[in-house]
């Protein structure tokens, strides 16, 4: 009998989880919660939201599920894990207290500083008078001031003028912008350098490294403009050498789920360290406890490896027994966003093209934010699209993406138009 899976979320990450696990031949069934329009291509969508923690367990209950895998960080910092193991339901992903790396900026930095590993220097303030007379006596500027819990990614503002830090405190501390997430929040020197995603899949004891990869958060080209959930992403990433790839493992990874054993906090699942990279030295800049978006989808589209082979072995505490093949060619993914994002924007509108695109070899277009209306797909959220080539070079890779992308369009629709640039100044 082949295994009966239940992803849960509803963006790009979680379609690329469903595509890639509808591929096993060990699995016989995927099921999305809440899904989207084009993951009900790969699995079964369900109308249960990602942060209905007790449905989604009697769901998994009910429906003989073998194994959950979750998707975004807040059923996580939530303690979806808890629930289910509490219930005897396999669930792949880190406790409530664990996923605290990412839920609290606070708590990262705690455990960064027993691991040892480099990141930058910090205080954290409660007190917003006490945070400004820090920042007036002591900051450098640019200087990074955090809202230390979840704040779906724009809770951390690089200020480039003692003004603008100085609004930022008030704005996470006395406007409470981001509400409980601002209770506390950290002023932190500003790294400089170049942002790499590290991934790894771990079962508390063994780090098993995944593929690298480079993320573009701001919205627009040439890395200006707000920060998003990410407008593409490309693997492998030239700026993490071999050299560098084991200073991380070394001086990062594995020192940081010792830590956390240490601590009586075993961590299990995926972690995600966020690096910011200066003359071949890795600095952490924060930590996320699940795959990234859109990094999971050129990763997923390159690894060879049955991945539920990979999360059940994490599960079952026998990483060391894997060893992940990946495929030698470069994927690029290029996200399609609507116009505004990440302010307000419009959704409803009919997306065209995507028929031509799915007769390209080698192309996966991966659904964000999709709904279908009347049988045609519509966009649904700010991150629509996520247009995944691969390539024989990262440069084929991002010719592919690009040629993809050409084909599709709707009223508004944005992107970038230099993702994967970065990597090509290393080739």
């Amino acid at each position: 009998m082949g295994k009966k899976i239940l992803v849960v979320g509803s963006g790009g990450r979680e379609h690329a989880l469903c595509w890639k696990l509808s591929q096993s031949p060990r699995v016989e069934a995927v099921f999305c919660a809440p899904g989207n329009a084009g993951i009900s291509q790969h699995a079964q969508c369900i109308d249960i939201k990602a942060n209905d923690l007790e449905g989604l367990a009697s769901f998994a209950a009910e429906n003989g599920i073998d194994m959950t895998i979750v998707g975004p960080e807040d059923p996580l910092a939530q303690g979806i894990v808890d629930i289910f193991k509490e219930k005897g339901l396999t669930i792949f992903g880190p406790t409530k207290k664990a996923a605290q790396i990412e839920a609290s900026k606070v708590f990262n930095k705690k455990i960064l500083e027993k691991a040892g590993a480099p990141t930058a220097a910090y205080k954290v303030f409660t007190d917003p008078d006490q945070a400004k007379k820090y920042i007036r006596e002591n900051a450098e500027i640019p200087v990074v001031v955090k809202a230390d819990g979840l704040a779906a990614g724009k809770g951390v503002i690089v200020a480039k003028s003692m003004e603008e830090a100085l609004d930022a405190v008030d704005l996470i501390l006395v406007k409470k912008a981001f509400g409980d997430a601002g209770k506390k929040l950290i002023v932190e020197e500003c790294l400089k350098g170049e942002e790499a995603s590290f991934m790894a899949i771990t079962d508390g004891t063994t780090v098993l490294p995944l593929a690298t990869s480079q993320d573009h958060k701001p919205v627009y080209d040439n890395d200006e403009g707000p920060n998003t959930g990410g407008m593409g992403a490309y693997s492998p990433a030239p700026v993490v050498t071999t050299e560098l790839f084991d200073k991380v493992m070394d001086q990062v990874m594995i020192p940081t789920v010792k830590a956390m054993a240490d601590e009586s906090i075993p961590y299990q699942g995926v972690l995600y360290g966020g690096l910011m990279i200066d003359n071949g030295v890795p600095n952490v800049l924060e930590f996320n406890c699940r795959f990234g978006d859109p990094e999971a989808q050129p990763i997923l589209m390159r690894l060879k490896t049955d991945l539920l082979d990979l999360i059940e072995a994490a599960v079952e505490n026998r990483l060391e027994t894997i060893t992940p093949e990946w495929d030698e060619r470069a994927a690029v993914c290029v996200v399609l966003a609507s116009g505004g994002y990440p302010g307000s924007y419009e959704t409803g509108k009919e997306i065209a093209g995507l028929e031509e695109v799915e007769k390209m070899e080698g192309v996966m277009v991966f659904h964000a934010g999709t709904a279908k209306k009347e049988g045609k797909y519509v966009t649904a959220g700010g991150r629509v699209l996520g247009v995944t080539a691969l390539g024989a070079t990262i440069k084929e890779a991002i010719d592919r993406a690009y040629e993809a992308v050409s084909n599709i369009s709707w009223e508004g629709m944005h992107y970038r138009k230099d993702i994967g640039k970065k990597a090509l100044k290393y080739l």
